[in-house]
């Protein structure tokens, strides 16, 4: 995301020159002899290896020669950026530059140095031992200002024993190395320094080693690194050596780093452990400030600074990014892009930050190059503070200065937004009837008092809760979580957000979660996502069976285009198509288990994001089938690609792209799906490679499981296969060619009538497109192939005897589906109709589903007037009616004195059933 540039008048710039800089003077009086030694333009990485060599050639020691270029490229920068406004990317892509090339050649020195006494260290295989310079922070970001100090982490690759005339350990040998390093960039001479070095960062802080094996660093992750170090870790990069080779096996650190910052299960337990930092980080500021009240405008620590910014993104990203790989970048500007893009924040709030950020950064700078110190206050003179507004375009004097408004603006909107992302959990004002005892001493979950100042139902549930064992063998702190969420739940039934019922559904949700910290802390976090959570549990019960299986998903209550949007298969796939590019990037596609569960995690916040907007009333009972019947087909092709994809580069497919298909059959063929449905699927190939079965046998082996494993994540689809040609007796993937002439009825093999009823239904739906059109040639020609229709009916007749016994029905009650009048009734009269008349009315072969095709055979005088608009109307009563009681967990089987208007429907749909299928004359 590129931050609006600042808008520059040249009248104004004309008077902000570098030459304002005390520090850029000095440069220009010592170093004049020097000043020419950089080439012209934007600084290099080549550009300033030549300029060191330069310098050492001209009589000066390495550690001088580093000095001087620092200087003379500070000098540099301060001119492009002050009169020549460079994007914010150029100086800070100069100085990580710098500080690269500056390490790489301290580096090399180093190991010179301690090779000539005490030779290379080796393992026990007697292979060299790596050493990884890690960059943290702006460094690791490519995001160092022109004063900054370098975080560094210094990691060898195992333990060994130099091979010198004086051996080493590893240990005590990478030691002297970190110290030399120190000595050539960290020191001050009469040059000045090359960098401060901070090592704070690293393992057990000042009172680690200087190095740390990878062995150590991975047992220090597992056992004692903290939430905070992930977000320093987030950055972390080897910035030196530069060598190819050693970068190559540096790849194995992230093997380490990258499950230690990013988890795969959703991730709210760092707020408040950087919510303590950030409390130390501000309360420092104001006590620096205090008494010094200049010092309150720090533009990187004091309230809506840069710091903030990087903490909402990198909290942002340390939540969000072991499920979204894609928003994982250190740079702050390149997150805040993929945060929206993600839809974990939104574009104008990152379009905000994005702008708020580079004039920060631009200030800061400024700041720093008056005297080449490292602070980030605003300077008290006047003089300084015109040259900084007027070198970035804008006006300051002594009545009004623009570049004050200007930051006051900004830092209001950072700390706005920072404050919303990282609050304690509670609700910024109380609300009226809160709760009773605020800012007393809280009551104990346990005690009868707590449940008695809570709604009734709530507070029986709560008191019930509250005696079980598992509750009773919490902490303490535990326990009070839970209370605050029950007083939160309490305060949303007062203020009628919800029922007192779903209060008590809540706690019922809750009780299986007692042991997952992270959901906990997410409703702690997020007081907006607990009220809409309620409101759900209140509206239905499926709801709450669905959210105590996944229950992940209520994150996606946060989000507030959840009732606004409609799902988009489309962007699901490029969603999770970016996902995967980005596991690919970082290796982790190797992880089959990992995508798996990427899968599943993508399909049920997407079937809740649906159940959501279906008990809203937002979207029909019609609206919902459409849009989880895409959702089904999008998965699918997901799958189809990402598992022949990893088939192929394993040597086990022998094309790049599949000439395969999934063709759906039932409510997916019909796009009827409903929550839970399964789909029933028969597979395809049109390809005459000689290996063409074989493969396509095993990749079908292999992609049913990826849609029917239970994973940590837990499930995706229930596949039905017996549609296929023989049913279960058949091969699990056929060639187009064989199931056309199956089902047309070429050869002995062919398919029964009540095949041809579910091929009505049937459609494309996932795999090479170029196979929907012979595959709707197939369809058209079963459903227009010429009939006996006394015969035809006779058979679905049988079938539809065959599957009432199988699902009987009490008597006095009336099911919905399978009863006579149901929603059965009217599929087998519509497919008859098909099955007989789609060679003389071809528009009735369209996969329309069934209210638009009685619809149409009425129409077409097919039926009587009247019979077929009345069955449709049914059709969908009966439809909408079975999808609400499923909705509460109700029986679809209602009793007969309660029919109400489904007695009409249910006499409609038997018209509609005598109509095509005539009860015999009387003999």
């Amino acid at each position: 995301m590129n931050a609006t540039p600042v808008t520059v008048d040249d009248a104004v710039l004309h008077h902000a020159s570098a030459a304002h800089s005390r520090f850029v003077q000095r440069v220009r009086r010592r170093y004049a002899a020097d000043l020419d030694r950089l080439p012209p333009g934007a600084p290099t990485p080549d550009t300033l290896r030549g300029l060191v060599a330069e310098l050492q050639a001209s009589g000066r020691e390495l550690g001088a020669a580093l000095r001087v270029a620092r200087q003379l490229l500070i000098e540099r920068l301060a001119v492009l950026d002050v009169e020549q406004r460079v994007p914010l990317s150029v100086v800070t892509g100069a100085m990580t530059d710098w500080a690269e090339v500056s390490l790489d050649l301290a580096l090399a020195a180093g190991h010179a140095e301690l090779r000539e006494r005490h030779g290379v260290v080796r393992n026990a295989d007697g292979q060299p031992v790596d050493f990884w310079v890690l960059g943290m922070g702006k460094l690791g970001a490519r995001e160092l200002n022109v004063s900054s100090d370098i975080d560094l982490i210094y990691v060898y690759e195992e333990d060994g024993d130099s091979d010198g005339p004086m051996p080493l350990a590893a240990a005590e040998y990478f030691g002297r190395l970190a110290k030399r390093l120190h000595t050539l960039i960290g020191d001050v001479t009469d040059e000045g320094q090359v960098f401060r070095m901070d090592l704070a960062l690293r393992p057990n802080g000042n009172s680690g080693a200087p190095a740390v094996s990878l062995a150590a660093l991975e047992t220090y992750f597992l056992v004692q690194g903290r939430e905070w170090e992930r977000l320093a870790w987030l950055k972390s990069r080897v910035v030196a050596p530069r060598d190819p080779a050693s970068l190559q096996r540096a790849l194995q650190l992230r093997s380490l780093v990258t499950p230690f910052v990013y988890r795969r299960y959703l991730d709210y337990s760092v707020f408040e452990s950087l919510r303590q930092l950030h409390r130390k980080i501000r309360d420092e500021a104001q006590r620096r400030a205090a008494g010094r009240p200049e010092r309150a405008n720090d533009v990187k620590l004091s309230r809506g600074g840069i710091r903030e910014i990087e903490f909402t993104v990198q909290l942002l990203q340390v939540v969000r990014g072991g499920q979204f790989p894609e928003i994982r970048t250190r740079s702050t500007l390149k997150a805040l892009t993929r945060l929206a893009a993600a839809g974990l924040m939104s574009p104008e709030t990152a379009q905000a930050l994005a702008e708020a950020y580079e004039l920060l950064r631009h200030i800061e700078h400024r700041i720093q190059y008056l005297d080449d110190q490292q602070t980030h206050v605003l300077p008290a003179d006047d003089a300084d503070l015109k040259w900084i507004a007027q070198s970035l375009g804008l006006v300051c004097k002594p009545e009004a200065c623009e570049l004050m408004e200007r930051l006051l603006e900004i830092r209001e909107r950072v700390a706005a937004e920072f404050d919303a992302l990282l609050h304690d959990g509670s609700p910024r004002d109380a609300a009226p009837g809160g709760c009773k005892g605020c800012g007393t001493a809280p009551l104990a979950l346990d005690s009868e008092a707590f449940a008695a100042q809570l709604p009734e139902q709530l507070g029986r549930a709560v008191a019930a809760f509250a005696q079980r064992p598992r509750v009773q063998g919490l902490k303490e702190e535990a326990k009070l979580r839970l209370a605050k969420l029950f007083e939160r739940a309490a305060q949303a039934v007062r203020r009628g957000d919800c029922s007192d019922e779903a209060g008590a559904r809540f706690v019922d949700w809750l009780e299986p979660l007692l042991r997952r910290d992270a959901y906990l802390a997410l409703l702690a976090e997020r007081p907006r996502v607990l009220t809409r959570l309620l409101r759900l549990l209140g509206l239905a019960r499926w709801p709450m069976r669905y959210l105590m299986q996944h229950p992940g998903v209520i994150d996606e209550l946060a989000d507030e285009r959840l009732l606004q949007e409609r799902f988009d298969p489309i962007t699901f796939r490029q969603e999770l198509a970016e996902r995967h590019a980005a596991w690919v990037r970082s290796g982790e596609d190797l992880d089959e288990e990992a995508l798996l569960d990427a899968l599943r995690r993508a399909h049920h916040a997407e079937v809740f994001r649906t159940l959501v907007r279906d008990v809203e009333g937002v979207i029909t009972v019609e609206q919902v089938a459409d849009d989880l019947s895409l959702l089904a087909d999008a998965l699918l092709q997901t799958a189809i690609d990402w598992a022949w994809a990893r088939q192929f580069k394993a040597g086990k497919a022998h094309r790049a792209t599949p000439r395969f298909a999934a063709i759906a059959y039932g409510k997916l063929g019909g796009k009827e799906l409903g929550y839970g449905s399964d789909l029933d699927l028969v597979f395809l190939f049109d390809d005459d490679d000689e290996r063409a079965l074989e493969a396509y046998s095993a990749f079908v082996r292999k992609l049913v499981p990826w849609l029917t494993l239970q994973t940590r994540a837990g499930g995706l689809f229930d596949i039905d296969t017996a549609l296929r040609p023989n049913g279960s007796s058949g091969l699990l993937v056929s060639s187009l060619k064989s199931f056309a002439a199956y089902q047309e009825g070429r050869g002995s093999n062919t398919a029964w009538t009540w095949e041809h009823q579910a091929i009505t239904r049937a459609r494309w739906c996932a795999g090479d497109p170029a196979l929907q059109a012979p595959f709707d040639a197939v369809r058209e020609s079963v459903m227009s192939a010429p009939r006996s229709p006394s015969a035809l009916k006779a058979e679905v007749l049988a079938m539809r005897e065959k599957l009432r016994a199988a699902h009987p029905v009490r008597a006095g009650r009336f099911d919905l589906k399978h009863s006579p009048g149901g929603m059965l009734d009217a599929e087998f009269a519509l497919q008859a109709l098909q099955l007989t008349h789609s060679a003389v009315h071809p528009e009735l072969m369209a996969n329309l589903g069934v209210i638009a095709l009685l619809k149409r055979a009425e129409r077409d005088g097919l039926l009587r007037p009247g019979i077929g608009q009345s069955a449709a109307d049914a059709y969908r009563a009966l439809r909408h009616r079975q999808h609400r009681l499923r909705l509460d967990e109700q029986s679809t089987q209602v009793p007969d004195e309660d029919l109400g208007e489904l007695d009409a429907h249910r006499r409609a749909v038997l018209a509609l059933w005598g109509a095509v299928f005539p009860a015999p004359a009387a003999a």
